[in-house]
């Protein structure tokens, strides 16, 4: 099957899971309000696309290239980001549900999460560095082995994590949410 090249094309309310999006390299392209719910992208290459509205729960991401992608207000439950293509893997997201998601092992750097909803995400051995959880909602998030080096969590709730299995320095907390640094010590702080 011949592989499709397209560049700047608006995609808008498209079904995918009953109209099959080509197989292909799709370059600076707009997906509005479509649907790609438990469709297949493996082998896919999005370069520098705008994702907004659209559903893309328990897709299958393997050796998807995602080069300089923005998720805005998406669904994204259940990804598995880490079968994505990571040599060039580079994203963003603007007010997206990604529970349940993983980005295992993956290099983050400078990543920014705008008020998405985290929860049960993991980050087992991903690198985050420079990353920024802005109004995030990281409840349950899996942070083990993970480089946190220089994130901003400052205006993100909910995180709970041992800083003795991460890298944390030179991380920004707010002092009201800094205690879910020590929850591993059950202790009662007044």
């Amino acid at each position: 099957m011949d592989s499709k090249y397209t560049e700047n094309k608006t995609f808008e309310k498209i079904d995918f899971t009953k109209t099959l999006l080509p197989k292909g390299e799709y370059d600076c392209c707009v997906f509005i309000n479509c649907n790609f719910y438990e469709t297949n992208l493996s082998n896919y290459t999005f370069n520098e696309c705008e994702f907004r509205g659209c559903d893309f729960s328990l897709s299958k991401l393997n050796s998807t290239i995602l080069n300089d992608i923005k998720f805005i207000d998406c669904k994204l439950l259940g990804l598995h980001f880490k079968d994505c293509n990571d040599f060039v893997l580079s994203v963003n997201f603007e007010n997206c549900n990604l529970k349940l998601s993983t980005f295992f092992k993956l290099k983050l750097k400078k990543t920014r999460f705008k008020s998405c909803n985290l929860q049960d995400v993991d980050f087992s051995e991903t690198d985050l560095s420079g990353a920024i959880f802005d109004n995030c909602d990281l409840q349950r998030v899996i942070f083990i082995n993970t480089n946190l080096e220089k994130v901003d969590f400052r205006s993100s709730i909910n995180y709970s994590f041992d800083p003795e299995n991460n890298r944390i320095k030179k991380a920004k907390f707010s002092k009201s949410d800094v205690i879910g640094l020590l929850d591993k010590y059950d202790i009662e702080i007044e």
